[in-house]
């Protein structure tokens, strides 16, 4: 009998969120059960691998910003190869899969070879650490607009729009901008912005290792100081409520020095 090739199944992106299970939606739970090869990030929580069934092939390509990480290339040429042997695939980012998690880089690999693919978006870290210290993201009468950035990009330390994140009242989460803290409070201070502005850290969110930094933005270099894990700075939010996982950090002596 002549053989009927079958229809490659289709790669789901699926955004995992920060890390805890109850970040997880639904949609992502049953695909992850279903699935036959998973390439997860660093940045996938434990209880979320732990729903991977036994038996599935389990890929770990995590990325780290300057440390050890998966060539973009590599992640591209595994998903494909995977995807050409009819399984069903599943590719696992922290967060949503489509803010800063080079989604279309992996997108566009798969339509180079007429591979098939769906999206599963997930909660992004900002949303969840906003509501860890009890904030909205917009507010009326404060902010009309919230602004999702990078601290920095392949090229270096990235460029915004400066003039409009010194508005009184701007809100901005900051991914990725741990490093680039004093280039971010540098350029927003010379374009206006008060330095009593409050920022909040969230390091490793949802996360039972959790920590919460309240600071403004003229401390906010010091304020990283012994934060190894990704962190998500909530420009222009403070906490809500003091807690006991909340640190109040004193201004930054090398910017009142300049001052």
């Amino acid at each position: 009998m002549r053989q009927i090739a079958l229809p490659p199944q289709p790669v789901r992106f699926i955004g995992a969120g920060p890390g805890a299970l109850c970040h997880l939606t639904l949609g992502a739970a049953d695909a992850l059960r279903q699935a036959e090869v998973v390439i997860h990030d660093r940045l996938v929580g434990p209880e979320i691998l732990a729903l991977i069934p036994q038996g599935t092939e389990v890929i770990d390509m995590g990325k780290e910003g300057f440390g050890p990480s998966a060539p973009q290339a590599a992640i591209n040429a595994t998903l494909v190869a995977k995807a050409l042997t009819g399984r069903r695939v599943v590719r696992l980012k922290g967060g949503d899969c489509g803010i800063f998690g080079r989604l279309d880089e992996e997108m566009e690999a798969l339509e180079a070879h007429h591979l098939p693919f769906e999206i599963i978006p997930g909660l992004t870290a900002a949303a969840v650490a906003a509501a860890a210290i009890g904030q909205s993201l917009t507010r009326r009468g404060r902010n009309r607009s919230l602004r999702i950035l990078t601290g920095h990009d392949m090229a270096g330390f990235a460029d915004q729009d400066w003039r409009g994140l010194s508005a009184p009242g701007a809100v901005a989460a900051i991914y990725m901008g741990k490093k680039s803290a004093r280039f971010l409070q540098g350029r927003l201070m010379m374009h206006g912005a008060l330095p009593g502005t409050p920022v909040t850290v969230v390091e490793n969110v949802s996360r039972p290792d959790e920590r919460i930094i309240g600071t403004v933005l003229a401390a906010l270099p010091g304020a990283l100081d012994g934060v190894d894990g990704p962190a998500v700075l909530l420009y222009g939010l403070a906490p809500r409520h003091a807690a006991a996982s909340l640190e109040q950090l004193p201004p930054d002596p090398q910017q009142e020095a300049h001052a």
